[in-house]
């Protein structure tokens, strides 16, 4: 790389949630779709707007654009036809009538407390005094006799206002005024708020679209209800990485090469209908990558596909090299792999965890310089090489709540840093194929994930081993019924509830390492969703569904929302 060859940067914000709609009953059973919509989704849209000439790539999972899609038309009909708004937070928010049963106005009141203490709380104080309130009813649920409704439309408009994102709360007027009034909401100050999130909800993809319509922006994508596609192609290959875990009772997937094209296809036509445009890349769920994986995404046209850091030592190493001298320049170049033309990319845990997890309780221009001075140094080492890239890849939803103010301070300062330092240059991973940037070559891609190399996270674990087996019951049921004859509309509803049941969130969560009430949310819905599967296909459900499998009780690192990429990090 030459003195005037700036080293690419590429910032990779992946965007996911899992399902939250019950496809039965059409509502939502979480939130947190629509409440990461209106802060994070829209906030990150905010910042590439006002800063032109940064660069990055954004993914989706396509379960979140269908998720985010339904919101935005549900929230405009209940606004122009009365019609039901099929989600309980949200729909309180606009109802004229609060809920009168005890049981309802205690999970409500709950459910209004589900924010960051410190960052979404505590900054309000008049939110602040009625979760304090809140708490001590849910202590003492007696007391909620004492509760008056305005106690209630109070806590909705103020739990929905600290969920806004932080470029809403300081231009929307409407907003403003809101918070300044402070309490005593009326219902119609409460549609007021609804109207401002249905314009937000609205907003989102086509923020995006224009966004990589004028070339700030790659949009790339990951298989469908993001399974993870190494582990539905063979089970088994967690092994590669984790020897002694123990595994699940199933011995392969039930034609998971079939399931994962019908998610990897059923994807494309989801990102094609929203963005009017083919993805380049794929994020595979999770990072999970295996040999098979990138053969199979390779044969959908994907041009390139990114995973963790540890994936790449882990793979070097089985090439018998050592990672001493030649790590940190292997890790800024694309890698082919086999006899494979599509590119993979490489995580650097260290830069991308800084910012999902220490940067936030840094100072702004603090944080930015030590990011950019490590970028700097990076730099300098590939004077006498190959142009090189840094991949930087994170959630982009979950990180922001634990930043003062939702980030806005760290993301513009950082964006700004990027695009005027000479060094640096922000790019996507598209662009440095198409400027043919020189690639490594590795013969075997070890599977694994980008947390820690392996895919502990999802299997390997008695909770976890529970879940695939009760996933792989249920496929064997549904293809007994396609065997028998299923088709059509029936087909299709049988095909998309599966498609759900075989998304990752359901496995990460499993197991006593997480937080109680997240376990506990993420089981009842995940049996509630094979459920479902049974019952569309006319089968009666399995006793074991009617009961928990997992529990909860631990106390991770951003309430277990997101992981670093090395063990012990």
């Amino acid at each position: 790389m030459s003195v005037s060859d700036p080293l690419r940067v590429v910032l990779c914000w992946h965007m996911h949630q899992p399902q939250y709609r019950d496809l039965v009953r059409d509502d939502y059973r979480l939130p947190w779709t629509y409440l990461h919509a209106i802060k994070d989704y829209v906030d990150m849209a905010a910042h590439l707007e006002n800063e032109p000439d940064m660069k990055v790539v954004v993914n989706f999972a396509p379960v979140l654009l269908d998720q985010i899609d339904d919101y935005a038309r549900m929230v405009d009909s209940a606004l122009k036809e009365g019609t039901a708004i099929r989600d309980p937070v949200l729909s309180a928010l606009a109802d004229p009538v609060l809920p009168g049963e005890r049981g309802e106005r205690e999970a409500l009141i709950s459910a209004c407390g589900r924010a960051n203490e410190q960052r979404m709380i505590h900054r309000f104080p008049a939110f602040q005094r009625l979760h304090e309130l809140a708490q001590h009813f849910c202590l003492a649920p007696h007391g909620l006799e004492y509760v008056d409704d305005q106690f209630i439309a109070d806590l909705l408009v103020w739990y929905h206002l600290s969920w806004l994102g932080e470029t809403v709360r300081r231009h929307d007027p409407r907003v403003k005024a809101l918070m300044d009034k402070g309490s005593r909401y009326t219902i119609h100050e409460r549609l007021q708020l609804l109207g401002v999130i249905g314009e937000l909800l609205a907003s989102v993809l086509p923020r995006y679209r224009a966004l990589a319509e004028r070339g700030q922006v790659e949009l790339a994508m990951s298989p469908y209800a993001h399974p993870i596609v190494p582990l539905m192609l063979e089970i088994d290959c967690a092994r590669e990485a984790m020897p002694d875990a123990p595994m699940p009772a199933l011995a392969a997937y039930p034609e998971g090469e079939a399931r994962v094209r019908w998610h990897i296809e059923r994807g494309r036509e989801c990102f094609q209908r929203h963005f009017g445009q083919v993805p380049r890349g794929c994020w595979p769920s999770e990072g999970g990558v295996s040999d098979a994986a990138a053969r199979l995404l390779e044969s959908h046209q994907f041009e390139w596909i990114a995973t963790g850091e540890s994936v790449l030592h882990n793979s070097v190493a089985a090439q018998g090299q050592t990672l001493a001298e030649t790590e940190r320049h292997f890790l800024f170049q694309p890698h082919r792999i086999g006899d494979g033309n599509i590119a993979c990319f490489f995580r650097d845990d260290r830069l991308s965890d800084q910012i999902g997890f220490v940067f936030s309780d840094w100072a702004a221009d603090d944080a930015v310089a030590n990011l950019v001075h490590h970028l700097e140094n990076i730099a300098d080492t590939f004077q006498s090489r190959p142009a090189g890239v840094v991949s930087i890849i994170l959630d982009g939803e979950n990180a922001w709540e634990h930043y003062p103010e939702n980030g806005i301070y760290f993301l513009t300062e950082l964006y700004h840093a990027l695009v005027t330092n000479s060094k640096l240059r922000p790019t996507t991973f598209s662009a440095c194929l198409d400027e043919k940037l020189e690639a490594n070559h590795l013969t075997h891609l070890v599977a694994g994930s980008w947390v820690y190399g392996t895919f502990s996270t999802w299997i390997g674990e008695h909770d976890k081993n529970r879940g695939w087996e009760m996933l792989g019951d249920a496929k064997r049921a549904f293809d007994e019924e396609v065997a028998a004859g299923l088709q059509g509309e029936h087909l299709e509803r049988a095909e998309q509830q599966l498609a759900v049941c075989e998304g990752s969130d359901w496995f990460w969560w499993f197991g006593g390492e997480n937080p109680a009430d997240t376990v506990s949310d993420f089981d009842r819905l995940y049996r509630a969703h094979l459920t479902h599967l049974y019952q569309i296909l006319h089968r009666e459900p399995p006793e074991y569904l009617s009961h928990p499998f997992t529990s909860g009780g631990g106390t991770p690192l951003h309430g277990g929302t997101m992981k670093p990429g090395q063990a012990g990090a």
